[in-house]
């Protein structure tokens, strides 16, 4: 299966600008006021804070960028498909 963002997959998550990053956040933030999305609020609302939790130091879920573009790939070749 060919990875849509190569770039990203190859570490390029970790060379992120605070401003990229604010961009995912972003992103999140329209996804959860799109009213197409509403009954999928409390899982937009975690990948959002496992997002957070990935790029801080923080790690009270101990997720990483690495898992983050496994679980959204899925999603991402979907869309690609529509």
């Amino acid at each position: 299966m060919e990875m849509i963002h190569q770039n990203l997959a190859q570490g390029r998550w970790q060379k992120l600008s605070l401003c990229e990053l604010f961009r995912a956040l972003d992103l999140f933030d329209l996804t959860m006021g799109d009213l197409r999305w509403r009954g999928r609020l409390k899982e937009i609302g975690r990948a959002r804070e496992v997002f957070l939790d990935a790029i801080s130091n923080n790690r009270e879920y101990k997720g990483s960028l690495d898992g983050l573009e496994k679980y959204f790939f899925h999603f991402a070749v979907c869309a690609r498909r529509l």
